[in-house]
């Protein structure tokens, strides 16, 4: 017999020993916000609190997307003042993913993007309809990959794919991240929660605490990347709130291309005003009459 919590924005089941929450905003492709963050850190946690569970998958609502990452109308409001609120939400949905004695399985179908892609980096494991397309697209909408994006990608694909994934914004379909080493298996869309399943089942009937102690030695090594999120949450908070990530997003909503050629023209010609500055030699104190 299943057991359900109620959320607004997520939806929590437990059955047969599998916990399933599933992202909730079909209308935004499942994008999240402040409160879809929170609610995913409750939901997750709730695992710790019955043994019984063997595994949790996380997935998205709708059949377009397992998630589009954040959402925008949301993430426009950030600033250097407030970026911890958002930040520190989306490390700690990472911490509390990578530090659950389960494994955690992200069932992806549609779009997996930005901070989609990187939900579905902090999973353990990754399987994945033939619809499924993952990237980051960062790049494109003045944003910064830096919550597992900058510090996982390059173990899993090697270093020159994850600067290409990341510098171009290429994605990929389903079978080609399989190829790449990025998820572990593509499926036909209508075998998907068959295929989920069974994996689920394989883990149910393994020994809890060998998977609870091997999660925590494979996590060893890239736990010691703690610093780098620490590093990348400080660069996120000057991202937040700026003239580039505001024209991005905003282009993103007028369904427009964003105009970023205006920075780096504004930035040269700052530049050049400061070396003729030194060329005329005013950067020498004013005389005294």
């Amino acid at each position: 017999m299943g057991s359900e919590q109620e959320f607004k924005e997520v939806l929590y089941e437990v059955k047969d020993g599998v916990a399933w929450i599933t992202i909730n905003r079909p209308e935004v492709r499942n994008a999240f916000r402040e409160q879809t963050l929170d609610e995913l850190i409750a939901a997750f946690s709730l695992t710790k609190n019955d043994p019984s569970i063997a595994v949790a998958v996380v997935t998205g609502s709708g059949d377009k997307a397992f998630s589009a990452g954040g959402d925008f109308h949301a993430m426009m409001r950030l600033n250097w003042t407030n970026a911890a609120q958002w930040n520190d939400r989306m490390q700690g949905l990472a911490m509390t993913i990578r530090g659950l004695p389960i494994p955690v399985i992200a069932m992806v179908h549609g779009w997996c993007m930005g901070g989609g892609h990187e939900l579905a980096l902090w999973c353990d494991m990754v399987i994945s309809a033939e619809d499924g397309m993952f990237g980051q697209t960062g790049a494109k909408v003045g944003a910064c990959p830096t919550v597992g994006a900058t510090q996982y990608l390059s173990r899993l694909v090697g270093e020159r794919l994850a600067r290409e994934m990341i510098f171009t914004c290429r994605t990929f379909g389903a079978k080609e991240a399989v190829e790449v080493g990025l998820i572990n298996r593509c499926v036909p869309k209508a075998e998907l929660l068959q295929k989920t399943e069974e994996w689920c089942e394989v883990i149910k009937g393994l020994s809890p605490q060998t998977l609870r102690m091997t999660k925590k030695s494979l996590n060893f090594e890239s736990d010691e990347l703690y610093a780098s999120w620490q590093h990348g949450m400080e660069l996120l908070a000057h991202v937040w709130g700026s003239e580039e990530a505001t024209e991005g997003m905003n282009a993103f909503l007028e369904r427009r291309k964003p105009h970023f050629k205006q920075f780096r023209d504004r930035n040269k010609a700052e530049l050049d005003s400061y070396l003729r500055g030194i060329a005329n030699n005013e950067n020498t104190a004013p005389s005294k009459a």
